[in-house]
């Protein structure tokens, strides 16, 4: 009998986890008839780069303080991706950013093909440049070995000449060394592990014409080496991009791409990759606010040894973005894949779109063999103000310009203050949450405006849920609730939360609320549970979140 309904329940963990699945494409960028829309992902994978290898395509993306950090997607086709692994499971130093960092740790990594290996090189600002590597993107990537230490120095980008040589280009952040808008050439010893020269500087954008050239990419074609860089900008920059016969200079420059007529804001920074049949492609981000740097895909030709990024219709040698355009050349046709988004909780491990705030401790949560993943009470500082301090919330990028995110949660609450809910997250916030308030169970929406500077929360109560006991002698009762809660985010990134007890009906509670990116990330939505307690804490078993248009 037993192992009866262990087959039922794993049946409909299959077909529940099928069902989510088939419910995780709120945004697909392959329209089915040989053609794409971009972006190819409506999701914040800020500062892309992308290599090839084989009939494969990689791509990585800056993480910043989100842990597991570096992810890696995969697709054959450049149109279609999927969230395939995390680099970094651990960011160093593990007891800086066992706090949240906002905006610190990994900026813009470039991922490259060597030899059969696989390297990703990143900057963090604070402490220096990084690199990994492994013979399997799929699989459990090399302990971080820091290049070169010091302060400011980012985006950096490897290339291994013919000649053995192996140089590294990178720039720098005003906001920690005191200058920016300049490219500089090291060179690494030959395992690409240690920086052995000083800096050349080759490119310097303060010249009134490119300021903020940062994301410097480091290719070679035909003789010349290229430097592909942004400049002017995040949210209204173009496409540089640099060429000598020498590594060191001088450099010519060219806009190869900008917005033109179109309404595709700031197109740059990423990464130059070719197709098994000769095409050459570009992956970039477009800067959405909100729902932060959105992935683009753009045709790419060669001119008179110059690139050409997007459609020239002036024939001027700077291209314009694509909206939608016929799909790479890979001489296959692949099936339409989405990265993940939907969860049942039904397997020992989280599923790839979740990351924490900072390195996850073992406590935070836990999986499990029953269908939901269980989240422990975090305890909140002696000196909380508001979220901007908590490492434990577990929370996923925006897929699309409008979704629903719905989550079934059962809380299971022991002292007084214990909460637990959805939550839009970002410089402004807002969740919709329940909290035990002596005997009761209190609905409530909190939103804070400017977290970063410090502002309490604003809290508005909604109703009284209803509670169960649990009478457990020696210690203090369990008192539950299963809920529903839910946030619509439509256009405009306006998010309206609601509720059920039932899951059938929902009541729309609260005030519209405007997400707001985060610091250097776009919004992410997900779930909590915290305590302003010490001792004894209380739970949410998340059994489901579910993302649906």
């Amino acid at each position: 009998m037993r192992k009866k309904i262990l087959f039922l329940a794993g049946m409909m963990a299959c077909c529940s986890l099928a069902g989510a699945q088939e419910i995780s494409k709120t945004w697909v960028a392959d329209k089915g008839n040989g053609t794409y829309q971009n972006p190819v992902l409506h999701a914040d994978y800020s500062d892309p780069d992308v290599c090839a290898a084989g009939d494969d395509f990689y791509m990585t993306a800056s993480s910043f303080n989100c842990i597991p950090g570096i992810p890696v997607l995969h697709s054959n086709d450049l149109v279609n991706w999927s969230l395939v692994n995390y680099a970094l499971p651990v960011q160093e130093p593990e007891e800086f950013f066992d706090k949240a960092q906002h905006g610190k740790g990994v900026w813009a990594p470039s991922i490259r093909f060597h030899n059969g290996e696989f390297y990703i090189y990143w900057g963090d600002p604070d402490y220096g440049i990084y690199m990994i590597k492994t013979k399997d993107p799929k699989g459990k990537w090399s302990t971080p070995v820091r290049v070169k230490a010091g302060k400011g120095m980012i985006d950096p980008t490897p290339l291994w000449d013919e000649d053995g040589k192996v140089y590294l280009v990178y720039a720098y952040a005003a906001s920690r060394s005191g200058v920016n808008s300049i490219a500089v050439i090291c060179e690494l010893n030959a395992e690409g592990t240690e920086a052995i020269s000083d800096p050349v500087m080759v490119f310097d954008g303060n010249d009134g014409k490119n300021h903020t050239v940062e994301g410097p990419k480091l290719y070679k074609r035909n003789g010349y080496y290229y430097i592909f860089a942004p400049a002017g900008g995040v949210a209204t920059g173009w496409q540089l991009v640099l060429r000598s016969k020498n590594i060191y200079g001088p450099y010519e420059s060219k806009i190869v791409m900008a917005q033109g007529k179109t309404n595709i804001n700031g197109p740059h920074q990423g990464g130059w990759v070719d197709t098994n049949t000769g095409e050459s492609w570009f992956i970039h981000f477009q800067d959405k606010g909100a729902y932060g740097r959105v992935i683009h895909l753009n045709p790419m030709t060669w001119v008179n040894d110059w690139p050409v990024i997007g459609v020239d219709k002036d024939k001027d040698g700077c291209g314009e973005p694509v909206t939608t355009y016929k799909k790479p050349n890979v001489g296959k046709t692949y099936p339409v894949t989405t990265p993940p988004e939907s969860d049942e909780f039904n397997t020992r491990h989280l599923g790839l779109q979740w990351q924490w705030h900072a390195n996850k401790k073992d406590t935070y949560g836990f999986t499990t063999d029953l269908g939901y993943i269980r989240l422990y009470a975090g305890s909140l500082s002696k000196e909380f103000v508001n979220f901007w301090e908590v490492p434990n919330l577990l929370m996923q990028k925006f897929p699309a310009e409008e979704f629903t995110a719905t989550t079934k949660l059962t809380f299971t609450a022991k002292q007084d203050g214990e909460q637990t809910g959805i939550i839009v997250m970002g410089w402004d916030y807002s969740y919709l949450s329940i909290r035990k308030a002596g005997d009761q169970f209190i609905l409530q929406q909190a939103v804070c405006k400017d977290a970063e500077q410090q502002n309490p929360e604003q809290i508005k109560e909604l109703a009284n849920l209803p509670v169960e006991h649990l009478k457990m002698p020696g210690v203090a009762d369990n008192e539950w609730q299963t809920v529903y809660l839910q946030v619509k985010v439509r256009k405009g990134a306006v998010c309206t939360f609601a509720y059920s007890l039932d899951g059938k009906k929902y009541t729309t509670v609260g005030e519209p609320f405007t997400a707001r990116q985060g610091k250097w990330i776009g919004a992410k939505v997900g779930v909590f549970c915290v305590t302003p307690n010490d001792g004894n804490r209380g739970w949410a078993d998340i059994d489901w979140f579910r993302m649906t248009e």
